[in-house]
């Protein structure tokens, strides 16, 4: 028996604890050194780097981790 395909809310959760993260974590780590750059070249620039770690990395990781928690126990 496979694991349905998670709801468009349980995607949207999903991903808002994939983004909350990454986006604080890159102001931490990046905010200091972009600090000299315009609010739109930043941005560019943290969103450039989190985007493609949120959709490759994060989520799928936890749409993993979600099948895993939901598989049926033998």
């Amino acid at each position: 028996m496979s694991i349905a395909a998670p709801s468009v809310h349980v995607r949207a959760l999903l991903t808002w604890l994939a983004v909350y993260p990454a986006i604080t974590l890159a102001q931490v780590l990046l905010g200091p050194p972009l600090a000299g750059l315009a609010v739109p070249l930043r941005v560019l620039v943290i969103t450039a780097l989190v985007v493609p770690t949120v959709v490759y990395l994060l989520v799928p990781g936890l749409l993993r981790a979600r099948a895993v928690l939901l598989r049926p126990r033998r």
